[in-house]
């Protein structure tokens, strides 16, 4: 009943809105958070980022920090891990741990009634992970599996091969979850290292939304995060890219050859970010209006769906790509996308394109805030891009102020047809590596 109780409050908690109102939160021993009181039901949703991620893995220990996040929740203090899950259960509290390669994310949900319980649990978690000799072999095993799957799918293998081969040694050129050799290799010593390297008070983010004051939210904050070191491993440097124009292909037996293809982006805080986010929701974002979708799948067929993004990192920029063909169409469906690039990037957009996409993108935005979790990753995911506290009110207005002649300029830089490297996993009729 709690349970049920608890996901129907998650459901229905906020109203649909971008005008939230932020408040600068810092808890009396120093941890800054940002918070959106909301009182109308009884329960807060808590995102926590510790920057860093997979990327901290030292030499010789890719995998660690993947491995170590998914054994948080298996155990912690005088609880084995079953002993943690019914003590969370019983508090119709939800946690989740979750790494990337820039940060290790926490998402946590409780009920007021069960504020301080689910907070002193989840501290436990954080400060105290048990690292049991059986939960690691299972955990591991996991991890294990989950690798051999990726290595039967042509996609997962583009992605890894294009890492690799933009990126080279950095880690963001190595897959976060490791490869079968590392992650058999972890020690117990290894994972307890990535736990104080890179959950750690000198990279802490904390964002919250529901029910719970700021003065309630500084308390928990120095309660549940205090203990924690105070600094981590230093950030890797930065990931040069490595990789320039043409085509490689990976034999892989499939009807259908799964495609990455991209090239050196741009970074979330140069000024023409918004007209190049602009550019890209044209070119190949989200919708099906797209130019690429138009081309590829509307007008020819060659595959259900292809989709380009921004991905400005902590340590690198990327404009990526993604589609999957037959292999005796993808050939074709290589040449559309660099004709499209080079229409883009000689031409720019339509005013129609423009004004469509702008009110896409603006309309679209408020949605993005329909409960206390979401609007809690919001906030900590700004805080992470070094983004204003008054951002959902202001954002939409730069989107407006996106004029033909900002996107027209941007894509004459941004866009750099031949640069853009394909890498092809199948068996593509007519296509061949170059490089």
């Amino acid at each position: 009943m709690m349970l049920r109780l608890a996901a129907a409050l998650i459901l229905f908690a906020l109203p649909v809105r971008a005008d939230v109102q932020i408040q600068d939160v810092t808890s009396p021993g120093g941890i800054r958070a940002w918070l959106v009181e909301s009182h109308e039901l009884p329960f807060t949703a808590l995102e926590i980022r510790f920057r860093g991620g997979t990327s901290l893995d030292p030499e010789g220990a890719r995998g660690a920090v993947n491995l170590m996040t998914g054994l948080i929740e298996e155990g912690a203090g005088d609880l084995d891990a079953q002993g943690f899950a019914r003590a969370r259960d019983a508090l119709a509290a939800s946690f989740s741990f979750r790494p990337s390669a820039d940060a290790v994310a926490v998402s946590a949900e409780f009920l007021t009634e069960n504020r301080d319980a689910a907070t002193d649990l989840l501290r436990l978690a954080l400060v105290s992970p048990r690292f049991d000799a059986e939960a690691i072999e299972r955990v591991r095993g996991q991890v294990l599996s989950g690798l051999a799957s990726d290595a039967k799918d042509p996609t997962s293998i583009s992605g890894r091969v294009f890492d690799e081969q933009a990126f080279g040694a950095h880690p963001y050129g190595s897959q976060g979850e490791g490869t079968p050799e590392s992650v058999r290799a972890l020690t117990r010593e290894q994972i307890v290292a990535a736990h104080k390297a890179a959950l750690a008070r000198d990279r802490i983010y904390v964002a919250a939304a529901g029910d719970i004051t700021a003065a309630e939210l500084g308390t928990l904050l120095d309660r549940l995060l205090g203990d924690l070191p105070a600094e981590g491993a230093p950030m890797p440097g930065r990931a040069e890219w490595r990789v320039g124009g043409g085509v490689t292909v990976v034999d892989f037996p499939t009807p259908q050859s799964a495609v990455r293809f991209g090239h050196a982006g741009i970074k979330r805080d140069d000024p023409d970010f918004f007209p190049a986010y602009v550019l890209n929701e044209i070119l190949g974002g989200g919708g099906f209006g797209s130019r690429l979708m138009t081309e590829v799948r509307e007008k020819r067929g060659l595959t259900y769906g292809i989709g380009t993004y921004l991905a400005p990192m902590d340590h690198a920029e990327l404009m990526m790509g993604h589609f999957a063909s037959a292999n005796a169409t993808v050939a074709e469906a290589i040449g559309i996308v660099r004709d499209e690039w080079r229409r883009a990037a000689a031409e720019g957009v339509t005013a129609e394109e423009l004004a469509a996409t702008k009110t896409y993108l603006t309309g679209s935005y408020p949605l993005r805030f329909d409960g206390n979790g979401p609007i809690a990753s919001i906030l900590v995911g700004m805080q992470m891009e070094d983004l204003p506290i008054d951002y959902p009110t202001t954002r939409n207005a730069k989107i407006e102020a996106v004029t033909l002649e900002d996107v027209k300029r941007v894509a004459a830089w941004l866009l750099k047809p031949d640069a853009l490297h394909f890498v092809v996993v199948g068996q593509p009729e007519g296509v061949e590596s170059d490089g």
